[in-house]
């Protein structure tokens, strides 16, 4: 269940949204006065701050080469590998009706961060963003689909200025992120509804969320226009940007000095519709060397043809 409440008569909840207040953690107290409309999620836990990521063994610790699904992972094999497929032919234009939802909620989880932009004219523009990264160059892709009815201003600002900044999203800000990706006119400013606050940039004009452990400044590589085989109007563009520049607490950083402690991070994902999802455990699976098992190929090659 979900509803609607005013927060004057609020003085102690859980919020899942508040607007304007930027990065706000635990309950809302009497400070809340009448500022904004909280939506609360009565029929749910209460999100637990206190759990955070910690590392677990492997899903069959006792995997070995050819074994395929791990026997004792039966539980998959009787219920997912087991049941029917659905096709869905994108090339068919009704099936195409349910592509977003379908790819959405498949391709599962997506980084997403903040990317920050100006307009010609310097009006700013906030938005969160699923996006991918490379490493040599350090580039990051971000895509938007396009709609006549409601024009992206974050991908019209880098097509004019050709700069952004990226800014990795973390659990005690969800809220005001989420706020940021309302389809608000093109001369509003996003960073207003979501009382995050703006640290200036060194080498681009956008500026990056100061609350975010790790922000990057970026410029314009290239961006692509796709237009699909039904349409003469592009649907999508890919933009690829260079990161110049990319700054990171010193609070999040492991004890190398260089990677990321993701505990520390508390980074969050995008699932399917409207769902997001947190980052909790993980393991190492260190990759194969081909000279310590080629010698146990040729059995293993007869094995799967027995």
């Amino acid at each position: 269940m979900s509803r609607l409440i005013n927060l004057k008569f609020i003085r102690r909840l859980k919020p899942t949204i508040w607007l304007g207040h930027g990065a706000v953690t635990g309950t809302l107290s009497s400070c809340a006065g009448e500022r904004g409309l909280l939506r609360w999620n009565s029929s749910r836990p209460p999100f637990d701050f206190k759990s955070t990521f910690i590392s677990v063994d492997s899903p069959a610790p006792k995997w070995s080469l050819g074994d395929g699904l791990p026997c004792e992972i039966s539980q998959w094999n009787e219920v997912i590998s087991n049941s029917k497929r659905r096709t869905w032919d994108l090339s068919n234009a009704e099936d195409m009706k349910n592509s977003y939802r379908l790819l959405t909620s498949a391709i599962v989880p997506r980084p997403i961060a903040f990317v920050s932009t100006l307009s010609a004219e310097g009006q700013p523009n906030l938005a969160p963003f699923r996006f991918v990264v490379s490493d040599n160059p350090p580039m990051v892709s971000v895509s938007f689909s396009l709609s006549t009815r409601r024009p992206k201003n974050t991908r019209n600002n880098i097509v004019a200025t050709k700069e952004f900044t990226i800014s990795i999203i973390s659990e005690p800000f969800a809220e005001a992120a989420n706020a940021t990706s309302v389809g608000c006119p093109a001369d509003k400013d996003e960073w207003i509804i979501s009382g995050l606050t703006k640290e200036n940039s060194t080498v681009v004009k956008p500026s990056f969320v100061r609350e975010s452990a790790i922000g990057m400044e970026c410029e314009l590589y290239s961006f692509q226009d796709i237009t699909p085989s039904t349409s003469s109007e592009p649907s999508t563009t890919v933009v690829l940007g260079l990161i110049k520049k990319i700054h990171v607490r010193e609070s999040v950083l492991n004890e190398d000095g260089v990677t990321v402690n993701p505990a520390k991070l508390r980074p969050i994902a995008r699932l399917g519709g409207t769902t997001y999802a947190r980052l909790l455990e993980g393991f190492d699976l260190p990759r194969p060397s081909w000279k310590a098992i080629k010698d146990e190929y040729p059995n293993l090659a007869r094995k799967s043809r027995s």
